[in-house]
């Protein structure tokens, strides 16, 4: 089949990319290669990522219905994963106007095509950060999420309640995947990983939220890669499913596995936590184990993986 992957170039999107590829699939990306962190990694992540194999490429925005709908029109696509958005709790704090524009309209302007065009199906990224402040855990997809705590948060809950109109005024196929700590290699530079990784190579500070008091569900990207295709294939009508590891991790634990594959201890400011930020986030995954996934990376192996990437990547 033939797959529109929006944001394609993005950490998560050129993974997905490369997977159906190498199982046979024909692969659309659209990306505007914004300077939210360095296009050039973005470049190259796909340049090393995708070496070698076919696929169609269009620069541009999802918000742009026009754009949109000249890719749609040309490419004949079957099923559609958008990642496509500005990510981030902490930005969306400076800029919350642009994160409606981006990801609302665009998702918007997305599902029109998708109807417009017989999409089979529709998957798209939500986020953990939906549940905001949420006490109970595990979070489980059945928890009620009007509280956020940020406004990027707050869109992607918009982009949930956008997509159930859509599924239910014209039957369009749709699957929200809230996705919980995404880290690997070729992660953004925004991302914790990425940023403890940096300092701590380069003898700098880094700063601990929450005085150390945060625990995540954090998910290799390959687990990632493989929860969104089950959901791509699986073609369910209506659903939001949380994409997360097994197991509850603490951020001061996490900082330990980078601490022991760097080799340096790292130089910790203690903080409290920081505006939208919540202290844990940990996900109920029994909806997607029913389809047959399940994670399979623990942090001591992802981070390594990761570490090893950004020594090559940046000649450290």
């Amino acid at each position: 089949m033939k797959v529109l992957i929006t944001g394609g170039a993005g950490f998560i999107g050129s993974a997905v990319a490369r997977k159906l590829i190498d199982r046979g699939d024909k692969v659309v990306m659209i990306d505007n290669f914004n300077d939210y962190y360095d296009p050039k990694l973005k470049r190259d992540r796909i340049a090393t990522i995708l070496k070698d194999c076919e696929y169609s490429l269009h620069e541009g925005n999802i918000q742009d219905l026009e754009f949109c709908q000249a890719v749609f029109a040309k490419e004949k696509i079957d099923k559609v994963i958008h990642l496509a958005a500005m990510a981030g709790v902490r930005s969306s704090l400076e800029d919350p106007l642009l994160y409606e524009e981006v990801n609302v309209r665009g998702t918007n302007v997305l599902l029109e095509m998708a109807v417009k065009y017989k999409i089979k199906n529709f998957v798209y990224a939500s986020s953990s950060s939906v549940y905001g402040n949420n006490k109970k855990v595990p979070f489980s997809e059945e928890d009620r999420v009007d509280t956020p705590m940020s406004p990027y948060a707050a869109t992607k809950r918009a982009t949930e309640l956008i997509a159930h109109t859509y599924s239910h005024i014209h039957g369009l196929k749709t699957t929200g995947l809230r996705f919980f700590t995404v880290y690997g290699p070729w992660g953004r530079p925004d991302m914790a990983l990425f940023l403890f990784t940096d300092k701590i190579t380069k003898d700098e500070e880094i700063s601990v939220y929450n005085f150390g008091k945060m625990s995540r569900n954090f998910t290799y990207i390959d687990d990632i890669v493989s929860g969104t295709i089950t959901t791509l294939d699986a073609d369910l009508e209506c659903e939001i499913m949380n994409i997360g590891g097994d197991k509850e991790e603490t951020l001061l634990r996490f900082i330990e596995v980078i601490e022991e594959n760097i080799g340096k201890k790292a130089k910790k400011n203690m903080m409290p936590i920081q505006p939208g930020d919540v202290p844990s986030t940990v996900a109920d995954i029994s909806k997607l184990r029913a389809l047959g996934w399940e994670p399979t990376t623990r942090i001591e192996e992802g981070i390594k993986n990761f570490i090893d990437w950004y020594k090559e990547y940046y000649k450290k």
